[in-house]
């Protein structure tokens, strides 16, 4: 049976950071879904994609001539949404900001940021809701405990690996896979031993095999980083049990 350790006020402040920018994504989605469905309706197709919202809100505010058969009571139920979304996009760049100066106050999440596929949202996650690695054996458990490592199905003395458990905490291991997907798609331009282990897989294995292996990877070696205090040492990779 794992314990787990009482978090300080601040730790837990630092944690509603987090939970709350989630909240308020999860709002962004679904406010900007009804928005490009309302609009479908009507025959206006938008583009999918947050990049693609600014341009959606833009047409609205100048009542662009693509738009102008819509009635006015559509599009003033249309406005109110796109009021919502710009609420939602400001209180997500001030949480943004705000998690930023905590990572920079943090020496757990500056050395973090170090790896490779870890960045500032990464790293002050891992040291906001990780705040003793000390409770975890080795990488493979910590790895373990964010449910990226294969389901054992074991019998008559055969190992059978399944896919991953996904127990654990949902926000680390999905913020992990995203860190390694994007870490994937600047895998040419990079020459440490992390890099050329990736690609290696990749000749073996699929890519979204390979990214979830990545995230393990990811999760273990941020262990190590949490638990010995050192940086990232790009020059020479190592082996965490």
């Amino acid at each position: 049976m794992r314990f787990v350790r009482v978090k300080t006020e601040k730790q837990q402040a630092a944690l509603m950071q987090h939970t709350s920018r989630q909240l308020l994504i999860d709002q962004r989605t679904a406010v900007a879904n009804s928005l490009r469905g309302q609009l479908a309706e009507f025959g206006v197709i938008e583009k999918q994609g947050i990049e693609n919202l600014a341009d959606l809100v833009r047409r609205l505010d100048e009542d662009d001539s693509d738009i102008a058969h819509i009635p006015e009571t559509a599009l003033a139920v249309m406005k109110i949404l796109a009021d919502q979304l710009r609420a939602v996009e400001a209180n997500l760049a001030m949480l943004d900001e705000q998690i930023e100066a905590w990572r920079q106050s943090s020496a757990s999440a500056q050395a973090l940021k170090t790896i490779p596929g870890v960045g500032t949202l990464i790293s002050a996650a891992l040291a906001a809701y990780v705040p003793d690695p000390s409770a975890f054996s080795s990488g493979r458990d910590f790895a373990a405990w964010l449910g990226l490592v294969p389901r054992q199905n074991s019998s008559g003395g055969k190992d059978r690996l399944g896919r991953i458990t996904k127990q654990g905490n949902p926000y680390l291991r999905r913020l992990l896979v995203l860190g390694a997907t994007a870490s994937l798609r600047w895998l040419n331009k990079r020459t440490d031993p992390l890099a050329m282990w990736t690609r290696q897989l990749l000749q073996r294995r699929p890519a979204r095999l390979v990214t979830v292996a990545l995230a393990n990877k990811l999760a273990r070696i941020a262990w190590a980083i949490m638990t010995t205090g050192e940086l990232y040492r790009r020059e020479a990779l190592s082996v965490v049990a």
